[in-house]
């Protein structure tokens, strides 16, 4: 029986690329996004694509039941719907604070609510949190979106023991710097936000590192098959991290430094 996926955010970046993967690998693969005619290419690897809103619980419930009653389970929960929010705590608003941890944690976590008892009902099950490296590492202006991949590290942890028993693994997915639209996205709200403000200056130095690192950065293909090596495990690691070096070797020192010491590697780059 082929297992079935379900893979949110699949409109592009790492949430295309993987329902594509995994289609050609044989699964049944539902991609679910906001943006239905950025899918429509999917269909041509066998993929059925699905309007789904992360962030309206009727459109999550609607989702999740379409494909129950198409497919009888969905085996496989790949939660990559998420984008980033740059700029000063204190500037961004309170209102769009939320809609990033919307998108990025609430989201993905009542995902995980709905198809947990068909999960626990099958005795098996595979949910992937897609987090990132800025969910162990927090720069400046980044914040709310660091908060959201912070959070979503420590549920996944936290799921994983409470689900272990049902035959169920929650695997964690930590990219490090990947082509997508995340990084347009990100480096827009950010000069948007704080680049005239009081961290202007900051913002505008950051901004330079953003477009400096869009060269060179790895493919969405990469994350993509570190979630199919996850899920084909049969004693899966709790995380995967992107082979990008100078994403490791941050973790690395992360580990080694004290907190101000990190402070200072991090700045010594914003210039």
């Amino acid at each position: 029986m082929k297992k079935t996926v379900l893979v949110t955010g699949a409109s592009a970046g790492i949430g295309k690329a993987t329902a594509i993967l995994l289609a050609q690998n044989g699964y049944h693969v539902y991609g679910a996004a906001r943006r239905m005619e950025k899918m429509q290419d999917l269909e041509a690897y066998g993929i059925r694509p699905i309007v789904l809103d992360v962030t309206k619980d009727e459109s999550i419930k609607d989702g999740i039941s379409q494909i129950l009653k198409e497919a009888g389970s969905i085996d496989i929960l790949v939660n990559n719907a998420g984008f980033g929010l740059e700029g000063a705590i204190e500037d961004v608003s309170i209102e769009d604070a939320r809609y990033q941890l919307e998108v990025n944690v609430f989201g993905a976590m009542r995902l995980a609510q709905l198809v947990l008892p068909k999960m626990r009902e099958n005795k098996y099950g595979k949910i992937v949190n897609i987090s990132s490296v800025g969910g162990k590492i927090a720069f400046p202006l980044g914040g709310w979106y660091h908060a959201s991949k912070f959070a979503l590290e420590a549920l996944s942890d936290s799921m994983r023991i409470e689900v272990r028993e049902f035959g169920i693994d929650v695997i964690v997915v930590e990219p490090g710097a990947t082509k997508s639209e995340w990084g347009t996205i990100a480096t827009d709200s950010l000069m948007k936000i704080s680049g005239h403000t009081a961290y202007k200056e900051l913002a505008t130095k950051t901004h330079k590192v953003f477009t400096q690192l869009s060269n060179g950065i790895a493919e969405p293909i990469v994350i993509a098959k570190l979630v199919k090596k996850g899920i084909e495990a049969g004693n899966p690691k709790t995380r995967y991290t992107g082979k990008e070096m100078n994403s490791r070797a941050l973790l690395i020192l992360r580990k080694i430094l004290s907190d101000k010491l990190m402070d200072r590697l991090i700045m010594s780059q914003i210039k």
